[in-house]
């Protein structure tokens, strides 16, 4: 399943897109898209890697690719929606400081404000284990699993002010066995959204989703 439609510019091989990639933890997603990012024909590149935690292996992973990072954590003297907008705009200082066009989250443990997301409208993007709109939020493999669906998958989409609601860019499917457990069926689908979610940034900076499949 493919749409297309954000607001970044057609770029090139020559002049690729400007990505951020905004992580909390190990970020295994986050190498398999600058490993990708790598190919000499690759439309974008990421000019930085954002985490709000420090000491995070996928600091350290992106360090390695020699791709500049910035740790930017959410102040501990300020509370409740001052802290979250002081800390956004840290973030979004950041992001204009390295001219980033796309926003791309990747294991990002934060929900953005309302505030944030309008002034980035599609220009933000999220990649979600499970074939939204079923089984939003933190524990899509739990709930895939005790609803005794014989399906999951991985949707890539755009960040609205909601919970997982954005609109849908692409997804694709894996087969849930009975023998399941959170940990197996999580491994599955995380081998696709490593393939899934390069493949949608490519179409957005090429501009063209008509190739966007997953078969």
């Amino acid at each position: 399943m493919a749409t297309g439609g954000g607001t970044t510019r057609v770029a090139s091989a020559k002049d690729p897109l400007r990505c951020a990639i905004l992580i909390s933890g190990s970020g295994s997603g986050m190498q398999a898209m600058l490993e990708h990012q790598q190919n000499p024909d690759c439309m974008h590149i990421t000019a930085v890697v954002v985490s709000n935690k420090s000491g995070v292996k996928g600091i350290e992973r992106a360090e390695n690719l020699d791709v500049p990072t910035v740790v930017i954590e959410a102040s501990l003297d300020l509370e409740g929606d001052e802290r979250r907008i002081s800390h956004e705009l840290e973030i979004e200082q950041a992001l204009l400081d390295y001219e980033v066009e796309l926003v791309i989250l990747s294991g990002y443990m934060r929900l953005l404000s309302p505030q944030f997301v309008a002034r980035w409208e599609g220009k933000i993007l999220n990649i979600h284990p499970s074939l939204l709109p079923d089984f939003p939020g933190a524990h899509a493999h739990r709930d895939v699993i005790a609803s005794g669906a014989n399906k999951s998958g991985c949707t890539v989409h755009y960040v609205d002010a909601g919970m997982d609601t954005g609109e849908i860019i692409a997804q694709c499917e894996v087969e849930v066995f009975p023998e399941d457990t959170e940990e197996t069926l999580a491994a599955r689908v995380k081998q696709f959204e490593h393939i899934l979610y390069p493949m949608v940034v490519d179409a957005i900076a090429g501009g063209d989703f008509s190739n966007l499949r997953f078969d």
